[in-house]
């Protein structure tokens, strides 16, 4: 398993940091999703031998969502 951290500009409120834990924990590639309320950064643990980190962006940004 890998981890990466990113930062989702709308990662603010309580209900944008469920949809964007759902969305992460609905793909079977994605052990665990944890949001940071302050800083709004989303520490993914995922197996990289099934998808790489700009998968998992472009997932999130297909949903509507900015990388910072």
């Amino acid at each position: 398993m890998a981890v990466m951290t990113i930062h989702v500009k709308e990662a603010t409120s309580a209900t944008s940091i469920q949809e964007i834990e759902g969305l992460l924990l609905k793909m079977d590639e994605i052990e665990r999703a944890l949001v940071d309320v302050e800083e709004g950064g989303i520490k993914i643990t995922y197996d990289e031998n099934q998808v790489d980190e700009d998968q998992i962006i472009k997932r999130i940004q297909l949903e509507g969502f900015h990388i910072e």
